[in-house]
């Protein structure tokens, strides 16, 4: 299963700007469609385009690695511990 880590890339932005970020001003910036965004962040195994990828990546300033996790089967299906 792939995990996107969307959710995480916007705090790390929050937390750098010190101000709150919208996923409608994601969408403006980007040219992403709102409900795309909020399927990524908060859908587990959500079906998206290398586009979509690449203008995140733009976006955040980041690579495809800080996006996107590979979890294999076994440890998707455990519930994740909260430390």
């Amino acid at each position: 299963m792939l995990r996107f880590k969307v959710r995480e890339r916007i705090a790390d932005l929050e937390f750098r700007g010190r101000k709150r970020i919208q996923l409608q001003e994601i969408a403006a910036a980007t040219g992403l469609n709102r409900m795309t965004l909020s399927k990524l962040v908060n859908h587990h195994g959500a079906n998206v385009q290398t586009d979509v990828l690449d203008k995140l990546c733009s976006y955040f300033g980041c690579r495809v690695e800080d996006l996107v996790e590979h979890v294999p089967d076994a440890q998707a299906a455990e519930p994740e511990i909260i430390r």
